[in-house]
């Protein structure tokens, strides 16, 4: 019963996803927005990744590092749900296939668990960032509660990568074959999109503290 609520809350986090990252705004110009992105993904870990998994929130993002952000969140946000789903699915197929390695099946239990808190860490960031005022391609001087909301969001998007991370760290003990290979290059794509998703967000702090 557990499982399918939280698959219930992780169907939903997909479709909201979209909703949330595709806000609409003004399109002046779709060449420059589109090299700002190019230009902001030059500071993340992934820049191949993040600018193919952004650029085509261009119109909605603009020159705005809040609003990329947001979109890198809301990508992120949506590669982890799917990814939960998928853990399910295999959790679901170990627990009633019976006759396998247990190992491996504790393992992925273990990895639908903490993604589904990084599910939920990645959602409040959302969140936050829904509060977070327009830039308008500017930075500078946010105030007392704007830097708090964006240390919650650090702090949150932080933890979801380490949850990603522990997903991974626990398939180790588990011997390699086709199932342990799909999840962890799974694992390794979404951990990608969150780790680009982390980097903006500090970008986006960095420009709102300095003087």
């Amino acid at each position: 019963m557990r499982i399918l609520r939280l698959l219930f809350f992780l169907t939903a986090a997909v479709f909201l996803t979209a909703y949330a990252a595709e806000e609409p705004a003004p399109a002046p110009s779709a060449a420059n927005a589109t090299e700002f992105i190019r230009t902001s993904c030059e500071t993340t870990l992934y820049p191949e990744v993040c600018y193919s998994s952004l650029s085509g929130y261009a119109n909605a993002v603009q020159q705005d590092p809040a609003r990329l952000a947001g979109a890198a969140i809301g990508v992120s946000l949506s590669r982890a749900a799917g990814m939960a789903i998928y853990l399910a699915n295999l959790s679901r197929q170990a627990y009633f296939g019976g006759g396998g390695d247990p190992r491996a099946a504790a393992a992925l239990r273990d990895c639908f668990s903490v993604f589904g808190d990084a599910v939920s860490q990645i959602r409040g960031s959302m969140k936050q960032m829904r509060r977070v005022p327009s830039a308008g391609g500017g930075g500078g001087g946010g105030g007392e509660e704007l830097r708090f909301q964006m240390s919650n969001v650090q702090t949150w998007m932080s933890a979801a990568l380490t949850n990603e991370d522990t997903c991974t760290d626990g398939l180790q003990e588990v011997a390699d074959g086709p199932m342990k290979s799909d999840v962890c290059d799974r694992t390794v794509e979404v951990k990608k999109v969150t780790s680009n998703a982390l980097a903006l967000v500090n970008s986006y702090v960095d420009k709102i503290t300095s003087p």
